[in-house]
Formats: structure tokens, sequence, C-alpha cells
């Protein structure tokens, strides 16, 4: 929540949202109604004949959905990975945002971690600016009628492998949408850091954020822009603070420009929100609690750790 200064100079109470689809709803907190436009867009039908679905959906003016894929968005480290990818993806369903699941196999993009998860997003109330860590990383989605459900394995998270939906006539095998090697079939970026002006619905920085060090066998810290789950918080002298990528790192960004200004070395990984205090003689800290997270594999721990800042 946060008061935006309109153009005419009224302070607006507002409530800003987003979504897992890349839409970032800016509201009066009053009313319900939006500040930044709202509009209908055509969705895709296709489901299974138990199912409907809406004809249309809401998309705001203010959006970090990404373009629909291709097959020429299809890659891999070497050209068979790439070829399976093709392959898969011409195999699966895919209408473009909103498509549906299906017997067939469905491709969802945006996937199940979001454009935008749990973390959410930071908002200056100051500045009147929003930080986020917008992710894009594909998922496939395929139903299992009940008769054809296995019995119960070892599945360790929702997000992975075959939900159960106890009591439902599907079970849902889904996952992330990657090659046989275990690399996103689409190309990167696959994560950003980005800032927007609540005021305009302006996106002010798109910046690749994370390396893939801790994706691969080799430790390689090529930036090329990783998945992530967590969030961001601000402090008011305008620094954003964000741990979160699936690399081991947590990281500081000067939230008007999306500048990176310092990182350090995790001993797991920080899929968390960090906070932020001052003790008595106004020192002020800032921490994150490092302990991984199990369904994108980052390095496991139990760990809190604070940073002084100068």
């Amino acid at each position: 929540m946060l008061d935006i200064m309109g153009a005419d100079g009224e302070t607006v109470p507002a409530l800003v949202g987003p979504t897992k689809q890349g839409d970032i709803y800016v509201l009066d907190r009053r009313t319900g109604e939006p500040i930044i436009p709202v509009h209908e867009v055509p969705a895709p039908g296709g489901t299974i004949p138990e199912d409907f679905s809406s004809p249309t959906q809401p998309v705001s003016d203010l959006s970090f959905m990404p373009e629909p894929l291709t097959e020429k968005d299809m890659w891999g480290v070497t050209l068979f990975d790439q070829l399976a990818c093709r392959i898969h993806f011409n195999q699966l369903k895919y209408d473009g945002r909103y498509t549906p699941p299906s017997l067939q196999g469905s491709l969802i993009y945006p996937g199940n971690f979001g454009t935008f998860n749990w973390g959410s997003v930071a908002v200056d109330p100051e500045r009147q600016v929003m930080f986020a860590m917008p992710t894009y990383l594909a998922f496939t989605s395929k139903l299992i009628p009940r008769a054809e459900v296995p019995p119960r394995g070892t599945e360790k998270a929702s997000e992975m492998g075959i939900n159960q939906n106890e009591g439902a006539p599907y079970a849902v095998s889904m996952g992330p949408f990657v090659s046989p090697i275990g690399v996103p079939c689409q190309a990167p970026p696959w994560g950003y850091v980005a800032g927007a002006d609540l005021r305009t619905g302006e996106i002010a920085y798109k910046r690749k954020n994370g390396t893939v060090e801790d994706m691969t066998p080799l430790p390689l810290p090529f930036e090329v822009g990783v998945p992530g789950i967590g969030g961001p918080i601000i402090t008011k002298g305008g620094v954003a603070f964000l741990g979160a990528a699936v690399d081991n790192y947590f990281r500081a960004y000067d939230v008007t420009t999306g500048e990176k200004l310092w990182q350090v070395r995790l001993p797991a990984g920080g899929q968390s929100t960090p906070m932020s205090y001052a003790v008595d003689d106004g020192t002020q800290y800032v921490l994150i609690v490092a302990g991984g997270h199990g369904s994108i594999g980052t390095t496991a721990g139990d760990y809190v750790i604070a940073y002084k800042l100068p």
C-alpha cells in the first residue's frame, strides 16, 4: 500500500497487486477502481469437457507479461537438447497465456513460479516506484485421469512431479519445461530485476539478474539472468535488497536504476524475503534467512545472517 500523487496533484490511496501472469494492478484502495487502466483481452479455450474457461481475461497497462513462446525460442547447450526441446514444444498444447491444462500436456507460460511469485514486489512510497524480480520460466502441465494415477511416491513439492489432487477426477503431472539435461528449453534470460513508475505506469528498467553458477556442474558465474523465488525490500535510502535467485547470492541495487551496488555469497539458497532493522545507537542491519528451496534445488541450510549497513 502507498499513496500515489496524481498528475492533478491529488493524492490517491493505492494498493499494488502483482500477479503470476505478470500484471501489476494499481488500484484505488477506497473503491477498488484501477488507477492504471485495465482492459479485457481474448483468452484461449480448449478445456477438458468437464471444465470451462472465460472468453476474456483482464490485463493491466502496467505488465511484465512475456511475449508468447515460439519454436524459435527453443535452445540448448548442444544441438541435441535443442532438438529435443523443439520436438517437445510441438507435442504440447500451447495457445499463449492462460492455456489450460490438458490430457495431451500443455505448455504453461508464465509458469508456476509466475512472473511474480509469493515473494511479491516492493514499493517505495516516497519515490513512488516499484522494484521487482520478474521471472520467466515455462512449465508443463498434463492431466492424468484418476484411474491412471500411479501410487503416491516421493514427491517433495506441489510444483514438481505428480500433484495427486486427491478427491478430484484428475491428478496433474507438472514441472519446469527443461531439456533432457535439465536446462530450461527456452532461451535466457529467465530472470530480471525491474523497476516501474507507479504514477505513470511506465517500466523504468529491466536488468538481467543472477548467474548459472549454481545451476550447472561447473561453477560458471555467467550473468545470464536466472529465475528465483523470494521477495525484495527497499530502504529509505533507495537501496533494494534481494536474494531469491537460484544462485546463492544476496544483492543490493539502486532502486531507481536497477544498478547492482553490492553482492555477497551465501552459504545456502536465499529463497526468502529479507528484512531490515535498527538498534538503539541507530546502526541499521539487513537480515536474510538462507535455507534453500526444495523445488528449485538450491543448497539447503539453516542460516540466519545479518549485515551491517554503512
